[in-house]
């Protein structure tokens, strides 16, 4: 069974940072691409991150460029979300996601984790 596990998230003040982890299990995802999305209260899942098999092409949405960094670890089978100067607006809760269908940027992705909440306070 493919199991995406995403931990890490929490309570942090404005300003500060927390690192995202997400473990698959069940098969590799080393040749796939892997991504980070968001959902926050009352709005719609968007994407936030993706990084592809070579761990050097990665793609970052417009309002996180410059505070988040995708990374990935093929021999752990994980992919990791550091995010600095974070902001009220970043609260969401975070999710894990493999193998896209289409575009790295949309929202169908074959396999999904269950998510971890992140809250920024002000």
């Amino acid at each position: 069974q493919v199991q995406l596990v995403e931990s890490g998230g929490g309570l942090v003040q404005a300003g500060g940072s927390l690192r995202l982890s997400c473990a698959a299990s069940g098969r590799t995802f080393s040749r796939d691409v892997m991504g980070w999305f968001r959902q926050g209260p009352g709005k719609e899942r968007e994407f936030v991150a993706a990084i592809y098999s070579n761990g050097r092409i990665v793609n970052y949405a417009d309002f996180v460029k410059g505070r988040f960094t995708i990374s990935r670890d093929t021999a752990k089978n994980t992919i990791y979300l550091q995010m600095s100067s974070l902001k009220p607006e970043d609260t969401a809760v975070y999710y894990c996601a493999a193998v896209p269908k289409g575009a790295t940027m949309g929202l169908d992705y074959d396999y999904w984790g269950q998510g971890t909440q992140v809250t920024v306070s002000s």
